[in-house]
């Protein structure tokens, strides 16, 4: 509990700092041709950091790192490390090489609205895909220093490096884009500054583990195969809700101009949650629930699964609900400025709402699959994630034409509780996730919270005016009230139905 109040505290941070990055970028570029180009740009390569870095590379190092850390030398783990960045670097280096070579045909291959439709928005995203690619190289190589970090406990570095990140692209908006031809260009060069500054940020706490890495490529070492032969199936196990994102970036781009952006700004907001206490919790329960395994305890294991999805729920239950409340406000409140238009606003609520309905899946996703990876099972989840990728192409296609990009978002939210609900019940058919006792008390508070929150929340939305209308100053007061009138209803309701600080215990 208190390694992922760690990294929830610091996350928020990077958070909050990403909310301010994303209402500079509105303010300054808002949802025009200009800002898809930049988000289809931004999102490819930040797309296969998650799939490869934090997705499938992390969930295979982190249980091997553990297990060497566990039973072998400090010597042994130091040569797993050189071996681990030499050859993530080397694979790294020539798919960077590659892609910044073919960047229009990636551009084509990942916004194929753009190509079909030509003209500046497509040779715009492939110019900046030029600039940003080389950010998985080092962004990679910083998500690699930081699972190390991790394994040592050392939460709170790599959970701030993300606010570097947020600082670059806050900091060329604002005093680089004025000096260029085409100002949306500063942001591509903000994305490389940040992966070079993140990168360099977490080598001197490595130093101190005396893990600094001296890459040495060595693809037949033994840690380094295993760590190959767990991450090739869990490409898709823990990145599925990646993939479907994207997707939805690939349909969105035949869609209206603007719809890029609209997913964008909403998907954003549905990451906050997500990012502060989703992510958070399984990045602290990965590397303990490998260390159990390694230790040979399956009761502690299943009670840590248990405290996870707990967390989640008390969590992931009034966040989905506020977002879904609060759309247009909390859309308007953020990004109604400079070039975002009242309709923007509009349709980014419409498909955030569509993205909170899916929020709790995929916090609990984010818990779930560390029950497989953490005993070095990939190829269960990889099995649950191509059906519940396959059932969010059929659902993108059926709902996109009714709803147009919310049709999207919701297709996304839909697979993402299938492929929750088959996580769960592989860990409950496998004896390794075991209800623990106090779950009817628990669901009986979170269902009162709850509905007291929603009560709470519309009452006070009543009584307030036209958001669109209101001036920055008067947005900031009323949701401020929303804000600390529905959490203190939800928190004081918890407690008086008897929760406590030990129920919160892991």
């Amino acid at each position: 509990m208190r390694s992922s109040g760690i990294v929830g505290i610091m996350t928020l941070l990077s958070r909050v700092l990403g909310l301010v990055r994303d209402v500079v970028i509105a303010g300054y570029f808002g949802a025009s041709g200009s800002a898809d180009a930049f988000f289809v740009a931004f999102k490819i390569p930040n797309f296969l950091r998650r799939l490869f870095a934090e997705g499938a590379f992390s969930q295979a190092f982190v249980p091997v790192l553990s297990e060497y850390r566990t039973q072998r030398d400090l010597a042994s783990v130091q040569q797993l490390v050189n071996r681990v960045a030499g050859s993530l670097g080397s694979v790294l280096v020539a798919v960077t090489v590659l892609a910044v070579i073919g960047a229009p045909l990636l551009a084509a291959l990942f916004a194929p609205g753009f190509y079909m439709a030509g003209g500046e928005k497509f040779t715009l995203a492939a110019d900046m895909l030029r600039i940003t690619f080389p950010y998985l190289l080092l962004i990679s190589l910083t998500a690699f220093c930081g699972a190390v970090l991790n394994s040592y406990e050392r939460f709170a570095v790599p959970a701030f490096t993300p606010v570097l990140l947020n600082l670059c692209l806050i900091g060329s908006a604002v005093w680089l884009s004025p000096l260029l031809a085409t100002p949306v260009m500063a942001l591509a060069w903000g994305v490389l500054m940040a992966g070079a500054v993140q990168l360099l940020f977490q080598l001197p706490f490595l130093a101190r583990l005396r893990l600094l890495p001296l890459p040495q490529p060595g693809f037949r070492d033994e840690g380094v195969r295993r760590i190959l032969k767990l991450m090739l199936p869990a490409l898709f196990g823990v990145s599925v809700a990646q993939i479907n994102l994207l997707l939805d970036t690939v349909l969105a781009s035949f869609l209206q101009t603007g719809s890029v952006s609209w997913l964008y700004y909403s998907d954003r907001l549905s990451e906050l949650p997500l990012g502060v206490f989703g992510i958070a919790i399984a990045t602290v329960i990965l590397p303990s629930l490998s260390r159990t395994h390694a230790a040979q305890n399956p009761d502690r294991f299943a009670q840590m699964l248990d405290w996870g999805v707990r967390m989640i729920l008390l969590i992931g239950v009034p966040a989905a609900l506020a977002l879904a409340l609060l759309a247009e406000p909390l859309i308007a409140t953020l990004f109604h400025y400079g070039e975002m238009t009242d309709r923007d606003v509009l349709m980014s609520a419409f498909s955030l709402r569509a993205y909170a309905f899916g929020l709790l899946a995929f916090m609990l996703i984010k818990v779930l699959a560390p029950g497989y990876f953490a005993r070095q099972d990939t190829k269960t989840p990889v099995k649950i994630a191509v059906k519940a990728m396959i059932a969010n192409m059929v659902l993108n296609l059926i709902l996109v034409w009714p709803l147009d990009h919310a049709g999207l978002a919701l297709a996304t939210s839909l697979s993402a509780f299938m492929n929750a609900g088959w996580l769960l019940h592989g860990l409950l058919k496998e004896g390794v996730f075991r209800w623990q006792p106090g779950w009817s008390a628990m669901l009986l508070r979170l269902f009162s919270a709850s509905a007291v929150l929603v009560l709470t929340v519309l009452m006070i939305l009543q009584q307030q005016g036209d958001w669109l209308q209101a001036d920055l100053w008067t947005r900031i007061q009323w949701m401020a009230l929303l804000v600390l009138a529905g959490g203190g209803a939800y928190l004081l309701t918890l407690l008086a139905t008897g929760l406590r600080l030990r129920h919160l215990r892991g």
